[in-house]
């Protein structure tokens, strides 16, 4: 039973300084949750009961879903994380200590290691499998700079799951009942998500997605078209172009060579030679698998590795070095072009569409004018390597691309055999065969969620909480606690929901209306029954749903039964 007279609670008029978006500044100034250290947030007590039926929520569709639940300790042995190499790639992300004899320990930032150390320790044989299991856990990354509030911090819960199995038809099993899973978690929740596709990596599988949240302040960028629901990320997204190779032009004049003195950028060319990105075509060096590889693209367009690394059919890419690049082009830094450029070419679709282009020289401090695609160097093949943008056409329908920014709260991906063959986790089939265990890889960020919920769920007076992740169903005001009548009614209606398993919080601090009300809309109960003023004398009590203008007065006597109309009707 909770009153707010006794609940540890305190609001806030004021935001607080550090906070840089809506969650972080409402659920500090509603009493949710306390700052504890740079990126560390305590849970007050309305701010655990929403942390705890989300958690819920996701444990209720894992455990229906068949998975099943483990724990593991967040204090984790080097050892593991060595094998797979992520105790040197996670840098300055990983908490790392040392117990009293000098072992090297780490605060887990994910547990994936520890999952396959489980199975292999457990189960061997093609019997065995398929298994999946879960947990949800508290992970550690030390962030350089923790910023808007639980969106990104230094602790943070996660619900991690992994299965487990012998073919892909297993793991296509799993893929799809967590993917299905996902869509009802966040349904429930109250969160308009996204499924986007989403770059799964080179060992990754054919299949991932993450979960987008569309939001003012997410960091990620979702390119999606309204038309058909096709989503994806930035690093995923199709543009839509087609392949359209250039007609050689009879006759074209010679490109012309122009000087660019220390002027290696796009923007330093566009400068000196009054032109825009759009008439360059810029190239790239990378290294694929470690042989050099250029990539011509528009000068206004980013790359994209993982487009590029399909392209060149290679586990691999990285930008080359600069003596890589002085290798290909006989250029320093910032000059390279496709004419006469020593190494493959793999060229964006929307290059073969320019019709007279400035590139680099492969000379020091020059540029070309003039260069015709498909003329001036050869256009035999054209491939999608660069980023998707807003009103690029939609790859599967005939309309057009919108960017959102996105908050992700779930991925799921195939993840393969990238974890059991560094680990030697491995079932012995019918034939006495050992195989590498096939596994996918489903994470829900808890504590992003709640966070989540408050970037979508709010307006300019505090929170809107959805019924079914709230921390009470019910904000009961008593207008004048002072009044023996207005008490008397305020606790019958206070038993009666409460006996009949409806959360009620009830606001009997003995203060003005008008604060009263203040603090309801800022904490975001879902419905408000107001009792008192003119009401009571007319035997009618205020029943108000946040968010909402209109305001139902049902008899006192009718109240708690059109108070549990309500709720049911939007459970």
């Amino acid at each position: 039973m909770l009153r707010m007279s006794s609940l540890f609670l305190r609001t806030l008029r004021d935001d607080p300084a550090d906070a840089e978006v809506a969650s972080h500044r409402l659920l500090v100034r509603a009493g949710y949750i306390r700052r504890a250290a740079p990126g560390g947030f305590t849970w007050l007590p309305l701010g655990w009961k929403v942390f705890q039926n989300v958690e819920r929520v996701v444990r209720e569709e894992m455990d229906r879903s068949g998975f099943q639940e483990v724990h593991f300790p967040a204090l984790l042995p080097k050892e593991p994380y060595e094998a797979t190499g992520r105790w040197a790639d996670y840098g300055d992300n990983l908490f790392r200590l040392k117990d009293r004899r000098g072992n090297d320990f780490l605060l887990a930032p994910t547990h994936e290691e520890m999952f396959t150390l489980l199975v292999k320790d457990l189960y061997s044989s093609y019997k065995d499998l398929p298994v999946s299991i879960y947990q949800i856990q508290n992970k550690f990354r030390d962030e350089a700079r923790p910023r808007a509030g639980l969106l990104r911090g230094r602790e943070f819960v996660m619900k991690d799951a992994y299965s487990f199995g012998t073919s892909l038809e297993q793991l296509n099993v799993a893929y799809d009942a967590m993917y299905n899973a996902y869509c009802r978690i966040f349904e429930r929740c109250g969160l308009k998500y996204l499924p986007v596709e989403a770059e799964s990596g080179p060992i990754g599988g054919d299949a991932s997605h993450e979960f987008m949240v569309p939001a003012s302040n997410g960091e990620d960028f979702v390119i999606h078209c309204p038309a058909c629901s096709y989503a994806a990320n930035q690093e995923r997204a199709e543009t839509g172009r087609k392949s359209v190779l250039p007609t050689p032009v009879a006759n074209a004049p010679a490109p012309a060579l122009v000087p660019t003195p220390d002027a290696g950028s796009i923007e330093q060319v566009s400068k000196l030679l009054k032109s825009s990105p759009q008439a360059f075509i810029k190239t790239l060096i990378y290294k694929a698998d470690g042989k050099p590889v250029a990539v011509l693209l528009r000068g206004d367009h980013t790359a994209n590795e993982g487009k590029i690394r399909r392209a060149a059919k290679a586990t691999s890419v990285e930008l080359a070095d600069e003596a890589t690049i002085l290798q290909v082009t006989t250029a320093p830094v910032g000059f390279a072009g496709p004419i006469g450029i020593l190494c493959p070419c793999l060229i964006d679709h929307d290059v073969a569409s320019i019709n007279s282009a400035i590139v680099g020289a492969n000379a020091k401090d020059a540029h070309l004018t003039g260069v015709i695609p498909g003329t001036h160097f050869p256009v035999t093949e054209t491939f999608d390597l660069r980023n998707a943008e807003a009103e690029d056409p939609c790859p599967r329908c005939s309309d057009t691309l919108r960017m959102v920014h996105g908050i992700e709260v779930g991925h799921v991906f195939k993840l393969g055999t990238k974890y059991s063959v560094s680990m030697n986790a491995c079932y012995v089939d019918a034939q006495e065969v050992s195989h590498p265990i096939i596994m996918g890889c489903y994470g829900i960020g808890v504590t992003r969620v709640v966070a989540s919920i408050v970037e979508t769920c709010h307006d300019e007076n505090g929170i809107i909480w959805p019924l079914s992740v709230a921390p009470c169903s019910v904000m009961l005001i008593p207008l004048n606690v002072t009044d023996p009548e207005v008490m008397k009614v305020s606790e019958r209606i206070y038993q009666e929901l409460t006996d009949a398993g409806v959360d009620v919080l009830m606001d009997d601090r003995d203060q003005r209306p008008g604060f009263k009300f203040k603090d309801a809309d800022l904490i975001g109960i879902p419905l408000r029954i107001t009792i008192g003023g003119k009401g009571l004398a007319e035997g009618i009590a205020e029943v108000k749903w946040r968010g909402s203008a209109e305001t139902v007065k049902p008899a006192i006597a009718d109240t708690t039964a059109f108070v549990r109309e309500q709720l049911a009707g939007k459970s």
